[in-house]
């Protein structure tokens, strides 16, 4: 496989301004994960109103893109330590571009009517995702601690969001004007491309502004470093009991099964329940994705004392308040706060959750975040399958229903052991900075 170029200069990429590599970072995962893992979402009423599929298809190529993703991050974890020559060479950025390039091209793929290969093109495209988030957070987060603004690092984590909600108005508009399914997977190929060819000059090059790349490691280590500072936790920080840490660890493994049942079927769900003739069905997938930029930009400013654990009790609940309102409230504006409510947690609840693996297990941060980012994997893929089997075993025409139901409830009791695991084992605080 041929190399992507380097820039011709350090002291080029030492000039870029540090907004604008957290700005591209962030383009880089809107499409990484905006559009190479969550298009799906929008698209899949227009593929189901098309007819090359059904509901239990499409939950399978969900699942299909969910172990893609898995495996992704597993891969991209692991790589730095297992062939550590090949990630000296092949660096985050050059791990980020094969991500986005593979994105494009499976992207694109989707819009040609051979559903026998769709499921394999979701799990490649699972893959891409999850080595482009850890090739661009990598990257732009070590770059932009060189430029002495690690702060900004927050900006990144909006992508997803922001892609989300890009995709989700593109596809009402679609839906508006009656395009077949087909038709917006080149829509958002085209939207990925503009936004790849905006930022090919900036993510470029070892991550480091100066001197010989990173040695195999430091990327991680760079960023584990960032990380802990941004929760206020020092050097000396001690690690929690082993309970509490298996506790934390089956708690975040809820979250993943809990938003993802709305964050697969929002759209469908809502054209259930919603008048035939109503825009807005449409329109509550996007809603959402702007609740998770304002979520994640609000997260990255709380107050570093503040217990993560409280924090992401709190983000369970509000996402199981939200998906509760449209169970209740099954109208448009019950539909449109329960949007915003599942939303704003929606980026949150990882940023909490890695920052509390790295409080309670210092000395195994890196392990201990792998750990629950496959629990968290494992959740996703539960979901899907799960809708499936409800729609053939439920009673007509209340299988999302139930699955719903059992996302609160897994959110509910995810919320519930993290409170009790905070009256249990009280964080000690003699390890924060900055009091």
């Amino acid at each position: 496989m041929k190399s992507l170029p380097l820039p011709a200069s350090p002291a080029v990429q030492g000039s870029v301004h540090p907004l604008v590599v957290a700005l591209a970072g962030m383009a880089s995962l809107a499409v990484a994960m905006g559009i190479g893992r969550f298009a799906f979402t929008p698209l899949l009423p227009m593929m189901l109103h098309d007819g090359v599929l059904d509901l239990a298809q499409g939950s399978w190529l969900a699942t299909a893109n969910y172990l893609g993703y898995l495996l992704g991050a597993f891969m991209g974890m692991a790589l730095p330590w297992v062939a550590p020559k090949l990630y000296a060479v092949w660096n985050p950025a050059r791990i980020t571009w094969t991500g986005l390039i593979a994105t494009l091209l499976l992207t694109a793929a989707m819009a040609f009517p051979v559903p026998q290969l769709w499921p394999t093109l979701r799990f490649f495209a699972g893959m891409a995702s999850a080595l482009t988030f850890l090739g661009t957070s990598s990257w732009c987060m070590v770059r932009l601690a060189g430029l002495g603004r690690p702060a900004l690092s927050g900006l990144i984590f909006c992508g997803p969001g922001l892609g989300i909600l890009l995709t989700g108005l593109f596809a009402s508009a679609m839906v508006a004007a009656q395009w077949h399914a087909s038709s917006g997977w080149w829509m958002f190929t085209a939207l990925a491309l503009v936004l790849c060819v905006l930022i090919w000059p900036l993510i470029q090059g070892p991550a480091a502004l100066h001197g010989e790349p990173p040695a195999p490691g430091a990327p991680q280590r760079q960023r584990t470093i960032e990380i802990e500072r941004s929760a206020g936790l020092s050097a000396e920080s001690s690690a929690e009991p082993v309970a509490a840490r298996v506790v934390h660890a089956v708690g975040y493994g809820l979250a993943g099964f809990g938003y993802i049942i709305t964050a697969t079927f929002l759209p469908v769900i809502a054209r259930t329940v919603m008048p035939a003739d109503s825009g807005w069905a449409d329109l509550f997938w996007p809603i959402a994705g702007a609740g998770a930029v304002v979520g994640i930009l609000v997260s990255t400013r709380l107050p570093v004392h503040w217990s993560r654990r409280s924090l992401l009790a709190g983000a369970y609940l509000m996402q199981a308040a939200g998906i509760g309102l449209g169970l209740l409230w099954p109208t448009t504006a019950g539909f449109a706060i329960g949007s915003v409510l599942v939303g704003l947690p929606f980026n949150a609840i990882t940023f909490f959750g890695i920052q509390e693996a790295r409080r309670s297990w210092p000395a195994s941060a890196d392990s201990f975040v792998g750990m629950i980012t496959g629990l968290y994997g494992l959740g996703q893929i539960a979901g899907p399958p799960l809708v499936a089997w409800l729609l053939v075993h439920s009673p007509e025409g209340s299988g999302f229903e139930r699955g719903l139901e059992c996302a609160a409830l897994s959110l509910v009791i995810g919320a519930a052991l993290y409170l009790a695991s905070l009256w249990l084992w009280p964080e000690r605080r003699e390890g924060r900075q900055g009091r």
